[in-house]
């Protein structure tokens, strides 16, 4: 008889921030499988079950034995960080689950992915429109990555940059977001969102740069749009309530 696989998203990583039907769900699984540092972030909860562990770059394998696992009938909580549908473990494994046409039991647990939660640290930039692009190009060309910053760009969304280790691709897409927007344009980056040694930085398009040493693979980076600002050291994007209403007034009234 066929298992389970839950495809689970931990969140950024610090425990406050799991939730209860993720929690749920690594209790009722007996095998977990999960990049090495992900296994490593929820080795509390883990006592007792099967831990499979995988490096980057093998979420094939991971999937593979996910799948696998549950045929065999175990309950499989298959992890990843954030949210899995997000550059996570939900696409490649309904992928290889429809491309072998296998029918295995799954449930899909969202989490707080990183965009959310370093937005959370920075104030709160993306409360508006905005458009979530990793900048990695290990299996999307760099060509079309960049169209998609430029598309972006000009539609005046907010941006959220995931995985910005590529250095010259990351110079390349910020130029391309400052040929449209201001210098003043609010950028915040986050590094090790909720975990130990979390770096929280509030700089602008113009000295961004500064910081480049700083960021790497777990860094998340939000670049603002033609109305963000920075007050008290925090980032807003406004929603347009000045629009209609007045602050000041309605503060005091």
């Amino acid at each position: 008889m066929a298992g389970k696989i839950y495809i689970i998203g931990i969140g950024p990583g610090d425990e406050k921030n799991r939730t209860l039907r993720m929690l749920e769900a690594i209790k009722e699984s007996d095998v977990i499988i999960a990049y090495t540092t992900y296994a490593d972030l929820i080795k509390d909860l883990t006592d007792g079950k099967e831990v499979i562990t995988a490096r980057m770059k093998e979420e094939l394998y991971r999937a593979k034995m996910a799948i696998k696992k549950a045929l065999e009938g175990h309950t499989v909580a298959l992890v990843s960080s954030g949210d899995p549908q997000v550059y996570g473990m939900a696409p490649p494994t309904l992928e290889m689950m429809c491309v072998n046409n296998v029918n295995v039991d799954f449930e899909i647990i969202p989490g707080v992915t990183a965009a959310l939660a370093a937005a959370a640290r920075l104030g709160s930039p993306l409360s508006m429109d905005f458009a979530v692009i990793s900048l990695s190009d290990l299996l999307v060309p760099a060509e079309e990555i960049l169209h998609r910053v430029r598309k972006a760009a000009e539609g005046d969304f907010v941006i959220a940059l995931y995985n910005p280790i590529n250095k010259p691709l990351l110079l390349k897409a910020m130029e391309i977001m400052a040929e449209y927007r201001k210098g003043e344009t609010p950028v915040g980056i986050v590094k090790g969102a909720y975990r130990e040694n979390e770096e929280v930085i509030v700089t602008t398009l113009s000295e961004w740069k500064k910081y480049l040493d700083k960021i790497n693979m777990v860094t998340m980076m939000i670049v603002g749009n033609s109305r963000s600002y920075i007050c008290n050291g925090k980032i807003i994007t406004p929603r347009g309530y000045t629009s209609r209403y007045d602050y000041v007034n309605a503060f005091n009234s």
